[in-house]
């Protein structure tokens, strides 16, 4: 950390720390004295512009006022620590809004040339609450940011891959096939449901590598010591 810290105040960069609250507490005690001696420094700078050398970690470096350093946190979360109050002092908190999914999803939907992108992405987001709130509670489930990005790329691919084809329809095979192999036997009818109720009228085939698709088959036949049946839904 020393290291880093003395890098920056040299090249006046900025340094952004991402997670700072999973390093344990009793390094993070050493670490708010090194930002503070660097940003005394700043300070005393700003005061006399001559002086631009600080003694930090026993050693003279100079110092550029540019230098500065930002952290994010998620407080709460598992594995992360509180931080210690002469840390704190030194950053200004700033509160994190809930990102804007409709409108992430919307933009994304553009750039992967969607034409209609506002309103699949009011379809999309509300098939994403809808699964939410109404299917189980399963740790593998997951209807945030990350996994919106992920369906999205995939529309992107289809789309680009079947230029003419309705984009409602593309949206809907995605979603649809980028789910259903993640969602358990008992939830698989509430999520086809949702979908053929956003999505009236369109059940798309399922687009595959058959070449995959027949190598799975023929691995089942000759698993050893014991034979799998190479069941549609299994492959």
């Amino acid at each position: 950390m020393a290291n880093i810290f003395s890098g920056l105040a040299l090249s006046g960069s900025w340094g952004c720390f991402d997670e700072f609250n999973r390093i344990s507490i009793e390094v993070l005690s050493v670490v708010s004295t090194q930002v503070k001696a660097c940003l005394d420094a700043v300070k005393e700078m700003k005061v006399n512009e001559k002086k631009n050398m600080f003694v930090f970690m026993d050693e003279e470096i100079s110092l550029k006022i540019t230098v500065g350093f930002w952290i994010t946190m998620n407080p709460g979360y598992a594995g992360r620590t509180e931080l210690p109050e002469n840390l704190k002092a030194l950053f200004r908190s700033c509160a994190m809004v809930v990102p804007d999914i409709v409108l992430i999803c919307e933009n994304m939907l553009m750039s992967e040339g969607f034409a209609t992108a506002r309103e699949l992405s009011k379809k999309f987001m509300t098939l994403y609450n809808l699964a939410k709130s109404l299917l189980s509670a399963q740790m593998h489930y997951d209807w945030g940011l990350r996994a919106v990005k992920s369906v999205l790329r995939q529309a992107g691919m289809l789309k680009r891959a079947d230029p003419d084809i309705a984009e409602e329809i593309i949206l809907m095979r995605s979603l649809r096939d980028f789910n259903t192999p993640k969602i358990v036997v008992e939830d698989r009818e509430i999520f086809k449901g949702l979908i053929g109720d956003l999505f009236p009228g369109l059940n798309p085939a399922i687009k595959s590598d058959e070449n995959l698709r027949q190598n799975c088959a023929d691995v089942c036949k000759t698993n050893t010591p014991l034979p799998l049946q190479a069941e549609d839904g299994f492959v």
